[in-house]
Formats: structure tokens, C-alpha cells, sequence
């Protein structure tokens, strides 16, 4: 058997964990299951996988339940998984698993990649070729297919635990900083994957964030994910106060929320139309635009401030870079916003060049079609 216990927390999961079971099973590991209050065929469905499942009384408190299933692991080395994430069974091999423990010493913890299939939206139609391209697109994240993040998930249990109420992460038992390292497992992450279900969680976590933040005050990844549940529920200006107060506070540039607070910021800015403010971004390029997403930002900065020769070149720029968490900034979205600042300022000729080079996308198609 594989020195690894796999570790998740379910509750009414009937949809996802039977796919999530399945790919798992297809390896020698000893499977957990801490059950926190299931009243579908959760718990059913599970045992047709593995016989390891064990009941948690729910306390609101997502470390506790997830120290709880470590707790009833055999194995030291532990990979924790969600039930609607589904490893990634292309590129796995018993070999590569059984390495895994060899990759990370007992005080680090694994970063595996994680996919996640955002909910679409239709595309809002663009205006005539003749307005103002400051008025046309401002793709906000909710409109990428998939975004790509690594998370801390595999680790020492003699060395590492869950810390937090909500939003819960791995954290060194001697209070040490966890050195982290990328390891080679991707899993495809489907619980967002539906708008209403997004929202619902988003619902569901912000009372548990305004609780802990009250119980243990102001701390920046706890203002971090309260900011990001409001931005889900497109509630921008509940948003961003919490976004300002993290900018206020000092923070560790290097950390990887960090990068991603600063572009759901700058996105927040647009969608409320602080156009001129959404500038002082300017400030922080050199710390940031190193992922192809801020400079892609950037892009939709200058576009609405009317900065047209500006917008181009970050697109550009953004097409360059391959460093990306959300699919197409660093080519079809990029193209795309090009091709309609082109089109507005009567440049059919490139506007329908970089159509082009979109593509399969379509509102690139689209918009090819109405070209004069």
C-alpha cells in the first residue's frame, strides 16, 4: 500500500464524491472520510470506495474537522482532497504517487495544482464600432473558463495542521514559516463550476469570515477571502473597503493571495468605474506584472481611461508572458480586446487580423462577421 493517506470532509456531497472516489481508488491508498452531517447518499456513496468513513459532529469550524479525518489516517503523509475535486488521471502513474513523499521533507508541504472551471456568462453584446471603446469590454474574472492556483495539500501530520475557522490553511506546528514545494499533481476542482452554486458559498462563508475577523481581528488573508466573497456575489463596493484595508496594512508581497488580491482590487475598480483610481496601479507594476493576469489588467485600465496606444501594448505584453492563472489573458482575451480597439478607432483591416488570432472564441467570430 502507498505510504499516503488521502484525507477529505463531506457533507451532502451525493453529486461529486462517487467521480472523486473513483479516480482515487484507482491507486493503493488508504482513503479517509470524515463525514460532518450528511442527510443525502454521501455517506452510502462513500462506502462503496472505502471502508475508512467516520462522523464529525459540525462545530463551524473547518480546521477541526479536517484535523479530525487526519487524526483517523494510518499514514504520516497526507494529501487532502475536497469532494468535488477530481485528480487529473492523464498524466498519473503509481510511480509518480508512490514518489510523492520522496518530494517534500517532513517539515514542507506539497503545492498541488488546482484547476478551477469558472461559471459563464452570456456575453454582453458590444456596442457599434462608432462609440467609444471605453464603453465596450472590461472582461471581469467571472467571465474566464478556468483559473489555475497551486495549493498547499500534501504534508507531514507530525508537523503540520489546519488553522482557521473558515478558509482553513496548513500551518508549521513549531511556528515556523511552511516552506512549500510544487509537486506534480493536478486536480480539477467542479464546485464553482455553476454561478449559483458560487454565490451560495459565497453566502454560506461570509458570516463565518465576519465572525472569526471579529474574534481575532483585522488580519490580511481573513480580509482577503471576506473581499473575494463579496467580489463573487458581485457586490464591489462591499468589496472593496475590505480591499483597502489590506493595502493599508503591511503585507508580504510574495505571498500568492497577495498577487491575487491585487488584480480582483484593480477589477473591483473598474466594475464601479474608478477609472482614474484604478490608475495608481501604475504604482505597483513592477511588483506584480510578472503574471500575465495584471498586466491584462492593465490592459482594461488604460482601455477605459482612453488610453488606447497604452492598452495595446499591455495586451501585447500580457500575450507574451507565460505565467497565468486565468485562461486567455495571455492570448485570445488579449487578442480579442485588441482587435476591438481597432475596430472602434476604424482599423478593420488589424481589428480583423487579431480576431483572427483568437481563434475558436466567440465573440472573436462575432464580431469578425460584422466587420465592414
Amino acid at each position: 500500500m502507498l505510504p499516503i493517506s488521502v484525507c477529505m470532509i463531506a457533507k451532502n456531497e451525493e453529486k461529486h464524491i462517487g467521480e472523486c472516489l473513483r479516480r482515487l481508488s484507482s491507486f493503493d491508498w488508504e482513503i479517509i472520510v470524515a463525514d460532518t452531517g450528511s442527510t443525502d447518499h454521501t455517506v452510502e456513496i462513500a462506502r462503496i470506495y472505502t471502508p475508512h468513513i467516520y462522523h464529525f459532529h459540525w462545530v463551524n469550524d473547518f480546521s477541526a474537522a479536517r484535523n479530525y479525518a487526519v487524526s483517523k489516517a494510518s499514514n504520516d503523509y497526507i494529501l487532502m482532497i475536497d469532494c468535488d475535486e477530481y485528480l487529473m488521471e492523464d498524466a498519473l502513474t503509481a510511480p509518480l504517487i508512490f514518489r510523492l513523499p520522496q518530494l517534500i521533507a517532513p517539515e514542507q508541504a506539497g503545492l498541488l495544482h488546482l484547476l478551477n472551471p469558472l461559471p459563464g456568462r452570456e456575453e454582453e453584446p458590444l456596442p457599434p464600432a462608432s462609440l467609444d471603446v471605453s464603453s465596450s469590454i472590461a472582461i471581469p474574472p467571472e467571465h474566464m473558463p478556468v483559473t489555475h492556483e497551486h495549493v498547499a495539500r500534501f504534508f507531514h501530520r507530525k508537523y503540520t495542521y489546519y488553522q482557521g475557522t473558515i478558509h482553513e490553511q496548513l500551518t508549521s506546528k513549531d511556528g515556523k514559516a511552511l516552506q512549500l514545494v510544487p509537486i506534480p499533481l493536478s486536480l480539477y476542482h467542479v464546485g464553482y463550476s455553476s454561478g449559483e452554486i458560487r454565490k451560495k458559498k459565497a453566502s454560506r462563508n461570509i458570516p463565518m469570515l465576519e465572525k472569526e475577523l471579529k474574534a481575532n481581528g483585522p488580519e490580511p488573508y481573513l480580509l482577503f477571502q471576506l473581499a473575494q466573497s463579496y467580489f463573487g456575489l458581485c457586490d464591489y463596493e462591499s468589496a472593496l473597503p475590505y480591499f483597502e484595508q489590506i493595502l493599508s496594512m503591511d503585507i508580504d508581497e510574495q505571498e500568492e493571495y497577495v498577487q491575487t488580491m491585487i488584480e480582483s482590487y484593480g477589477y473591483c475598480l473598474l466594475h464601479l468605474k474608478q477609472y482614474q483610481k484604478a490608475l495608481e496601479l501604475e504604482g505597483i507594476y513592477p511588483i506584480f506584472s510578472k503574471r500575465a493576469d495584471f498586466v491584462f489588467l492593465m490592459g482594461l485600465v488604460y482601455m477605459n481611461n482612453a488610453m488606447f496606444d497604452r492598452s495595446i501594448a499591455e495586451f501585447l505584453k500580457a500575450a507574451s508572458i507565460p505565467a497565468y492563472a486565468m485562461d486567455g489573458v495571455n492570448s485570445y482575451l488579449a487578442y480579442y480586446n485588441i482587435g476591438v480597439i481597432y475596430e472602434c478607432m476604424g482599423d478593420y483591416a488589424k481589428a480583423s487580423a487579431y480576431y483572427k488570432k483568437c481563434g475558436d472564441y466567440e465573440p472573436a467570430l462575432e464580431r469578425e462577421k460584422e466587420l465592414p
